[in-house]
């Protein structure tokens, strides 16, 4: 019994490549579903129309250096190949020691954004989003953890938001008492209330103007990214309910790692594969009808380096359509063979041809 193949519109990348007033784009979705090379190619496509593109990883377990068989590290580094691709590899955790171990009003402000959970993780965000926005990148693409983490890190504007406003009624409760406390122990000024308020406000200030510009659709977009499973399926409906939730605006899905029918292949595993995913397919048509959803399909090898990232790029704008008849390879391989034989066949008559002269002649 063939698999049943259900046409669906065509989608693809190219409305986040034609909304040039986009300045950050996150990729996400379940671990293993292909975000890193997804995001990565975008970044490629956003480099062709925009002066300067960073991608930044904010996954632990970094990818990206595999991706494009290059050493990247928490500064921006030039992608080998390019001029206007930059990428680096940013650790929360790492990033808060960092900040945790230097001298004076970094480490006693560390101290105190430690007493309220959750909010050392998202000023270690909040910093980089602060260097980020001094360097002149024309969009910022992000390949985020997987879902839970991503939802955390989308929750860091709010997060920081609340637990600095309980820190600055913290001090207006205890008054002058972090002045007396600085003063009975001999420190300076830096560490005087109106320097640990002032370093409050500037980091209030940077976490709201980030906020406003994530929840705004010209300039931030979340691409899902997912595979045609239950747990896939799942994973992405719970990411769009809390994007819809957090404001922040998705209305690309890329389904990677879709099995096509191949002439002659009578394989029973890889058609009860192909009806598997049909089902979860139309599940994903069905719910997401408003969305540009791109189908990308499942490669016999990986996708690494900068010239393979680059060639299978080419399904991100136009559908991918499996290879049929003449076109596939073994198609190619037919082809060529029946070629070879009429020209071994051709080559033959020739020969009796000039024979048959030299006995005439």
């Amino acid at each position: 019994m063939a698999t049943e193949v259900i046409e669906y519109p065509e989608g693809s990348l190219q409305n986040v490549l034609e909304q040039d007033t986009l300045k950050w784009v996150f990729v996400g979705g379940k671990g293993g579903v292909g975000k890193t090379t997804c995001s990565s190619i975008i970044s490629i496509l956003l480099a062709r129309v925009r002066p300067s593109v960073l991608i930044i990883s904010t996954d632990p377990a970094h990818n990206l250096s595999d991706a494009f068989q290059q050493r990247f590290t928490k500064q921006p580094t030039l992608v080998n190949g390019f001029t206007n691709l930059y990428a680096m590899e940013v650790d929360p955790n790492v990033e808060n020691e960092d900040i945790s171990n230097n001298e004076g009003m970094d480490s006693l402000f560390s101290e105190l954004a430690n007493a309220i959970p959750g909010i050392d993780e998202a000023m270690s965000f909040a910093e980089m989003l602060k260097l980020v926005q001094t360097m002149d990148y024309s969009v910022i693409v992000f390949d985020t953890a997987p879902t839970g983490h991503t939802l955390r890190l989308l929750q860091f504007p709010s997060t920081l938001e609340k637990g600095l406003t309980k820190m600055m009624s913290l001090k207006n409760r205890f008054g002058g008492l972090m002045s007396q406390m600085t003063r009975l122990f001999g420190m300076d000024d830096e560490f005087g209330e109106d320097a640990i308020l002032g370093r409050l406000e500037s980091m209030k200030d940077v976490i709201e103007r980030v906020n406003k510009q994530f929840k705004d659709p010209d300039l931030t977009t979340f691409v899902c990214v997912c595979i045609p499973e239950f747990l896939s399926l799942y994973e992405t409906e719970r990411l769009v309910q809390e994007l819809t939730k957090f404001e922040i605006d998705t209305h690309n899905i890329i389904i990677n790692q879709v099995l096509y029918p191949e002439e002659g292949v009578e394989s029973k595993l890889l058609k009860s594969r192909m009806r598997m995913q049909q089902k979860y397919l139309d599940q994903f048509y069905m719910l997401y009808d408003d969305f540009h959803i791109t189908k990308l399909p499942l490669l016999p090898e990986e996708v690494t380096g900068v010239e393979a990232l680059k060639s299978f790029s080419d399904n991100f704008l136009i559908p991918y359509k499996p290879p049929t008849g003449k076109d596939s390879v073994e198609g190619l391989e037919l082809r060529v063979s029946t070629l070879k034989q009429q020209l071994e066949e051709a080559e033959a008559d020739l020969e009796k041809l000039k024979k048959g002269k030299q006995v005439v002649a």
